[in-house]
């Protein structure tokens, strides 16, 4: 149930929780990949400890996007950070693994940090020549179908990033970027996308305008207070669906704490970040 409840940054604790079920569609004609239980990351607690606490911890994430998408449409949804080492890929993968869990859903995860790219990696899904996000955007004869994986072991699909790019502002910039999100929409319950951080360059900035709403990680009591306000300064208020603060990143599965705040329209980021409004806490 969620309470709201004001917080200051500084006072936000180890914390999070939220469930409930999406659907839609057929299933897309995507190739099967066989995902190594033994290699996935740990960390990946939705995936490969779906009983634990942790986990229902991100269930209760779970929840609040699916409330998002019945009462705002929120069906692409942006995961960010301030900065590098925030957690944003751990998070958008245990929630994809969350929003997975119902056997009705159909999930995509899409990884456009093409830059510095971490979901095949956490996934231990094999590089050799599977193409990614980026030969999709580079090559037209790539439709979204031939560059997904879907893991059928978590009823999970997925979108590599690829090859990484050095200087990937006109992949980013693409009409064909847009091209494939709009595919995805028409395919999937609920699509997210692993940015890359929103502080310091422009590449967040770029996917913003493909997305409904974001979501951004932040690492309490590591991230500093300055970039947290920087990146929420950068992005469109209107955008921002809310905070996840992750406790720990360096902690193990069953000691992960998460906080989720979502905020009400029309106020401004210092609001946001000081909690001046009423913020929502799951509990």
């Amino acid at each position: 149930m969620m309470r709201a409840q004001g917080r200051m940054l500084t006072d936000v604790e180890s914390l999070i929780e939220a469930p409930h079920g999406l659907g839609l569609s057929q299933r897309p004609a995507l190739c099967d990949v066989t995902a190594d239980r033994a290699r996935i990351s740990e960390k990946l607690v939705s995936l490969v400890a779906r009983d634990s606490c942790a986990a229902d911890q991100y269930r209760a994430l779970r929840q609040t996007v699916e409330r998002l998408r019945r009462e705002r449409g929120f069906q692409v949804i942006g995961v960010t950070s301030p900065c590098p080492g925030d957690g944003k890929t751990v998070t958008t993968l245990n929630l994809a693994g969350a929003l997975a869990q119902s056997p009705d859903s159909r999930v995509l995860v899409v990884d456009a940090d093409l830059r510095r790219p971490s979901v095949a990696e956490y996934l231990a899904l094999p590089r050799t020549s599977f193409p990614g996000l980026a030969e999709a955007i580079l090559d037209p004869a790539y439709d979204l179908a031939a560059v997904v994986r879907c893991l059928d072991t978590f009823n999970l699909s997925v979108l590599p990033a690829g090859t990484p790019q050095v200087t990937p502002y006109e992949l980013l910039n693409s009409p064909r970027l847009e091209g494939l999100l709009r595919d995805a929409r028409r395919t999937y319950d609920c699509v997210l996308i692993d940015t890359p951080p929103a502080v310091a360059l422009p590449d967040c900035r770029l996917i913003e305008r493909f997305v409904d709403a974001f979501l951004v990680v932040v690492a309490a009591h590591k991230t500093p207070r300055t970039l947290v306000a920087e990146a929420l300064n950068v992005l469109d208020p209107a955008k921002i669906a809310g905070v996840v603060f992750n406790a720990d990143d360096r902690s193990r599965p069953s000691e992960y704490g998460y906080g989720y705040y979502g905020y009400p329209e029309r106020v401004t980021w210092w609001q946001r970040l000081f909690g001046t409004v009423r913020s929502a806490r799951v509990r």
